[in-house]
């Protein structure tokens, strides 16, 4: 990593990053635009961090950043432009803050811990050169990464830059990233929500800089569909639909009204020396909500126990989430519109308020799901559990009859002063 106390010259890569058309989103909206600047600069300062650079100058809307390892600072340019990319989508399209970067290695002054030169000033011209968004690198970084990265470069030719003496071999690191796909492209039309609960798993990011760490990513959104699919009283939308936006971008409520979903699960993975760091978040696709969200760090002992545990810990925090939300948006509806499954879920709120009289508001709500949709084995569930719950809290006046009901055969003495010990489970 560089060192801030460094004097004198030496070899240093420096990536350049400044906002495209900064002057424009500052007399339309002077605050809103330094809050979203505030926080982009922070996630690249975090990205930086994690690449193992130096932040030597941040003026403005420019960023100035030292590596001591090419291969790295690539990494950290393509890692910010996806992490900035998925950020711009939740944005106004007219309100988004594009960022482009050049990089170069050179000589060049280190003095009170910033750096000056021509191998500073190349870096800052590159990033002119291309389209915003993009990144743009010397020929003597291309040199450094060959071989080492897989990331296509195309080569743009000599270029001519603004008072420097000579002309510079310039490309354009590709780093899969498409633009976003009008929903005529992928579909002829939206798909409307299903009656039982519904969520797409989108495929994590990989914001390592590294494409060789698609896997792990890749990996754990699998696993994710395949523990979520577990659960019975949602589906999950099959890997094959969910995948098809891998390194596309598209809004949540995009999403949703493509796949017909109520939820979308997001996250990404950013690996860092001997840890990984996993973000994953639940959103409501019609509101853009954010149901849940939680980040994991963990050391790479051991990979795919690793896997294992992150996965477990996200499935068991999304599907008590899902239901608490379900059972809130039931309860605002009004009675006559409720489907089945809706109906389930009012009359698990019901049950769980332990009452006589929320037991029985339960009960007749269970039966008229039933009577809705009698293959929901779901409502022949719950309407056992709530004659169970009749008998064990001593509601009931026949208690034999609650028993039959609840599906059990032997009969409760009346004589007995005790709770019946029972189970009940979500």
């Amino acid at each position: 990593m560089p060192t801030q106390g460094a004097e004198g010259r030496h070899l240093a890569v420096v990536l350049a990053a400044d906002v495209a058309g900064y002057s424009r989103l500052m007399s339309e909206d002077e605050e809103a635009t330094l809050s979203v600047l505030t926080k982009y600069q922070e996630i690249i300062a975090g990205l930086v961090a994690e690449h193992r650079g130096r932040v030597f100058n941040m003026a403005g809307d420019g960023v100035m950043v030292e590596f001591a390892s090419a291969v790295q600072a690539v990494r950290c340019a393509v890692a910010i432009q996806r992490a900035l990319g998925r950020r711009n989508i939740d944005l106004p399209e007219h309100r988004r803050m594009v960022f482009r970067i050049g990089i170069n290695l050179g000589d060049v002054i280190a003095r009170d811990g910033d750096l000056f030169g021509d191998g500073v000033n190349i870096a800052a011209r590159l990033q002119t050169l291309d389209e915003p968004g993009h990144i743009c690198i010397s020929a003597s970084v291309h040199e450094q990464i060959a071989g080492k990265l897989s990331f296509a470069c195309e080569c743009l030719g000599e270029k001519t830059l603004k008072n420097i003496a000579r002309p510079v071999r310039a490309y354009r690191v590709r780093s899969n990233m498409e633009p976003p796909v009008p929903v005529t492209e992928l579909q002829s039309g939206s798909l409307a929500l299903p009656d039982k609960p519904s969520i797409a798993v989108m495929p994590f990011v990989n914001m390592s800089g590294d494409g060789e760490q698609d896997y792990f990513a890749d990996g754990l959104t699998e696993d994710l569909i395949t523990a979520l699919a577990k659960f019975r009283w949602f589906f999950v939308i099959a890997r094959n639909s969910s995948f098809s936006y891998k390194n596309r971008a598209a809004t949540v409520q995009q999403i949703g009204s493509e796949l017909g979903v109520r939820y979308v699960l997001e996250g990404s993975t950013r690996k860092s020396s001997e840890r990984v760091r996993v973000t994953a978040q639940l959103v409501e696709a019609e509101t853009g909500h954010h149901v849940w969200a939680e980040r994991y760090d963990r050391d790479l002992a051991e990979l795919f126990a690793l896997q294992d545990e992150i996965v477990d810990r996200v499935a068991g925090a999304i599907e008590p989430e899902m239901l608490r939300t379900e059972t809130l948006r039931v309860r605002r509806k009004a009675p006559e519109n409720l489907t089945a499954w809706e109906l389930i879920f009012r009359g698990m709120w019901h049950f769980y308020q332990f009452t006589p009289a929320e037991h029985r508001c339960a009960r007749d709500l269970f039966r008229k799901a039933i009577a809705a949709a009698p293959d929901i084995a779901e409502g022949y569930t719950w309407l056992g559990r709530c004659n169970a719950g009749t008998l064990f809290f001593r509601w009931s006046e026949n208690p034999a009859g609650a028993w039959r009901k609840a599906g059990r055969r032997r009969c409760v003495p009346h004589n007995s002063q005790k709770p019946i010990p029972m189970h009940i489970t979500r």
